[in-house]
């Protein structure tokens, strides 16, 4: 199965509805759950600029797929009362698809750049003047007759989203005045974000039910709603259409959805290093060639949640799945190695 089509992958899918983004808190009282310190320094932030009649810092976050990055951007957009532009870093491929952005952006404007680690760097560089100085510079004709003309940009505020930090140069991240991290949600934040979007959508929830469907999400916003509807469905066809804890277990089974919310893509890969490579350690393109996935799929998607959870580990040497991925597995732990010198793929 694609990533793009997991029910449990964090990213947009399409399993995803028209209705998803009625599911978006509106201001930053909706969305403060299990975001706490990061909210209060958004409010502060926003607060302090607007009583300057003054544009808000640019803007990065970072952290995993499906936590709340874009829902950010336009609460942000609400809160200062301006328009939102948006796009992402692949979609930028020459300097004049951004200029052609700027240029149309009116004082306070919010430009959101998903993916912004993946801009060209051709493209980024045109950032650094318009980030910090409001203006881009040509550079026409070349050699002795090369001049350069400095087009003036109207105010505005860049927020970039990205799942990779680490990728982003350094000219780019120091450019960003403000830098927030986010995380994965506990089951019991997720319990009040599925309440909040079963609330919104007219379903039948009950708190076990609630709790059900959070216990399965990944610590992940986006999964939970999304498994929300995909059991709404099952329980109106299979049911009255009300979801308790039962109908919720019934239908995530259906889905192939266990009680951690590992998928069939997640028990491949950890009974792939158990069955093929004795437990680990094993090199991630190892995996990924003996899955046949692409190698950016398990590390971004895959990956972080076995992690967050500590079902795999990784060393200098690669993955290794631990005792907690056997106990859940149900399978027990191979017998260590006794050939010698083996090698292992680095990590």
């Amino acid at each position: 199965m694609a990533n793009r089509d997991r029910i449990v992958g964090p990213g947009d899918s399409s399993f995803d509805r028209d209705d998803s983004p009625f599911l978006r808190p509106q201001t930053l009282d909706e969305f403060d759950v299990g975001q706490g310190p990061l909210i209060e320094q958004l409010r502060i932030a926003i607060q302090a600029a607007k009583q300057r009649g003054d544009v808000l810092e640019h803007i990065l976050f970072d952290g995993p797929p499906g936590l709340g990055k874009t829902t950010l951007a336009h609460i942000i957009a609400h809160e200062m009362e301006a328009v939102i532009r948006k796009t992402s870093g692949p979609a930028l491929e020459r300097p004049s698809d951004l200029v052609g952005i700027l240029t149309n952006l009116d004082h306070g404007d919010i430009f959101f750049i998903d993916e912004i680690h993946r801009l060209p760097r051709v493209v980024e560089e045109y950032l650094y003047p318009a980030m910090e100085d409001f203006r881009i510079d040509f550079v026409v004709d070349r050699g002795p007759y090369a001049k350069t003309i400095t087009l003036e940009l109207k105010p505005f505020t860049l927020i970039g989203a990205t799942t990779r930090a680490g990728m982003l140069t350094a000219p780019l991240r120091e450019r960003f005045g403000i830098f927030q991290h986010l995380d994965f949600y506990t089951p019991e934040q997720l319990t009040r974000i599925v309440a909040r979007a079963a609330k919104v959508l007219n379903i039948k929830l009950d708190d076990g039910g609630a709790r059900e469907l959070a216990a399965r999400a990944r610590g992940t916003a986006r999964i939970a709603t999304r498994l929300l509807r995909r059991v709404r469905d099952y329980a109106q066809i299979m049911g009255d259409g009300s979801i308790d804890r039962d109908m919720a277990r019934e239908a995530l089974a259906a889905m192939q959805v266990d009680d951690r919310g590992l998928d069939t893509l997640d028990r491949k890969y950890l009974r792939t290093i158990i069955d093929y490579y004795n437990g680990g350690p094993v090199g991630l393109n190892a995996i990924a060639a003996t899955l046949d996935e692409d190698q950016d799929t398990l590390e971004d998607v895959v990956e972080p949640y076995l992690l967050k959870i500590g079902f795999v580990i990784r060393t200098s040497r690669g993955r290794i799945v631990t005792q907690r991925a056997y106990d859940h597995l149900k399978v027990d732990k191979p017998a260590p190695r006794i050939e010698g010198n083996q090698e292992h793929l680095p990590l």
